[in-house]
């Protein structure tokens, strides 16, 4: 996973909206959609259609906010965590729960 510059638009439910991820787990999905409805956005999601039986039940989920890019939104930390935190590229992914060190800083120390 990675976040894109580029913004990702279509249908999900029968609305056109920002797709944020697709082929993304139950668990994913109930993180993103809580994240973002938190922060004001209503949040589309639907179930991927599986190729068969033993697939993994994926999800697609996006907001309806057309102008919502979450590249921009996570780097200009608007972003924030139901506990005050502001959201940051390892929050987003899940990675980690800090929410420093912050993207301009690098494990061996700032830029």
């Amino acid at each position: 996973m990675k976040l894109e510059g580029k913004h990702k638009f279509g249908e999900i439910s029968g609305k056109r909206g920002t797709i944020i991820e697709k082929g993304i787990s139950k668990e994913r999905m109930e993180f993103l959609k809580s994240l973002l409805e938190f922060n004001g956005f209503e949040v589309l999601v639907q179930e991927d259609k599986r190729k068969n039986e033993e697939a993994p039940l994926t999800f697609t989920i996006g907001v309806t906010d057309l102008i919502f890019n979450p590249t921009i939104w996570i780097y200009a930390r608007k972003l924030k965590m139901p506990d005050g935190r502001i959201v940051n590229q390892d929050l987003w992914f899940q990675v980690s729960k800090k929410s420093s060190p912050q993207y301009w800083e690098k494990k061996y120390g700032k830029i």
